[in-house]
């Protein structure tokens, strides 16, 4: 992809509805910069339902959480800039080429550019999956691995951990911060010498911690994910010129560019791609493209989403260049129910989970469930206020 949004659909877009919603999650997800859920585990997501004239609908998911944590983004930020911003410049339109006169707001942009995307390929009566390939192969199952937040003790972890690979999932990740780290990765690494584990610090380090990230060089770790500062680059190439374990960069990167920049100085060797993050579709096949032909591997990442984004990442994920297991557990890891009538299992005897074949999306909203859902939101925000 050499534009910015090329895709046209063939009749205008005429209803854009949004939807901020509230869910329960099934176990609450612990980062090195707290919790992603706010009362009684609730997590937080807009859902952009877009309608073209035809009568055709197509589906979005912002991932952006309560509270400016991992973006800068909230909720109530996306509701602002979606609502009063960018709906109204692609009302009546055949494309989203107005969204060209604002910046920034990624996690708005890809719940809108979602949508649509969403909404063309049920249009032309295909997956979207097939959309996102422009015709080239892709993956029927996607390789997935399982994300374990950070737990009250070691032994904790490692009963979690056990109950993962008995459920099928083969990639295990686990959260770590300052002091929360060598001795954990430690103990699991003798517990389960075969395991393909990763490490996730979500920049909690600084390159005062080298010596500690040092130590886990001999662990046999697939990578470590973010260690140092969310926007930084330059720091991460001094730590990964130390380091033999390969460095994944999340929140560092943005765009295709940053990824070449990643490249070029060494700071790092393998990307998270979350659209969410990037600003949508668009920016996420550059990324691909450029992975792809650079060989770098590439996997995506998950932000809790619903069905909804769930289903679109299985069509990010079902890309050939993304060559290593994804952040897309199983539905029952998140939500039970989900919003959608389909849900999503892993195939244990490959750590799988099966692409949507679907037009469009592939998954169906049910209603009632959003409603509820809706309602679930504004008693969390008036509970806070």
């Amino acid at each position: 992809m050499t534009e910015n949004y090329p895709l046209q659909s063939e009749s205008p877009i005429v209803h854009v509805r949004l939807h901020p919603i509230a869910m329960p999650l099934v176990e609450r997800l612990v980062t090195s910069f707290g919790s992603e859920a706010r009362q009684d585990s609730l997590r937080a997501a807009v859902l952009v339902e877009l309608e073209l004239a035809s009568g055709i609908t197509g589906w979005g998911e912002c991932v952006a959480s309560w509270a400016p944590r991992y973006s800068y983004e909230t909720v109530e930020t996306a509701l602002h800039i979606l609502r009063d911003f960018f709906v109204p410049a692609v009302l009546g339109q055949h494309d989203l080429s107005k969204l060209h006169a604002f910046r920034g707001h990624p996690m708005a942009r890809m719940a809108l550019e979602a949508a649509f995307w969403s909404a063309v390929a049920a249009e032309r009566g295909v997956p979207l999956g097939d959309l996102l390939s422009e015709g080239a192969a892709r993956k029927e199952r996607v390789s997935v691995g399982v994300s374990i937040g950070i737990q009250p003790s070691i032994d904790a972890t490692l009963a979690i951990i056990e109950k993962r690979l008995q459920e099928g999932y083969r990639r295990i990740k686990l959260k770590i911060k300052p002091h929360w780290d060598v001795e954990l990765l430690r103990a699991v690494r003798s517990a389960y010498p075969d395991v393909l584990l990763m490490a996730d610090a979500n920049s909690a380090y600084t390159l005062d911690d080298t010596p500690t990230l040092k130590q886990l060089d001999n662990l046999n770790l697939l990578m470590i994910e973010q260690p140092l500062g969310y926007l930084d680059l330059y720091q991460h190439s001094k730590l990964q010129a130390q380091l033999q374990t390969p460095i994944c960069l999340d929140e560092s990167i943005h765009t295709a560019d940053d990824v070449r920049l990643m490249l070029r100085i060494g700071a790092g060797k393998i990307v998270n791609l979350k659209p969410g993050r990037v600003g949508g579709l668009i920016e996420s096949l550059r990324i691909h493209a450029l992975c792809h032909s650079e060989g770098v591997p590439l996997w995506i990442g998950g932000m809790l989403e619903t069905g909804i984004g769930r289903a679109t990442n299985l069509a990010l994920a079902s890309l050939a260049g993304v060559t290593l297991p994804s952040d897309i557990s199983a539905t029952n890891r998140y939500y039970d129910p989900d919003l959608t009538e389909e849900t999503f299992t892993l195939n244990a005897e490959d750590s799988t989970i099966s692409v949507p074949k679907g037009v469009g999306l592939g998954v169906t909203v049910n209603r009632e469930r959003l409603a509820a859902a809706e309602v679930a939101y504004y008693k969390a925000v008036a509970a806070v206020e």
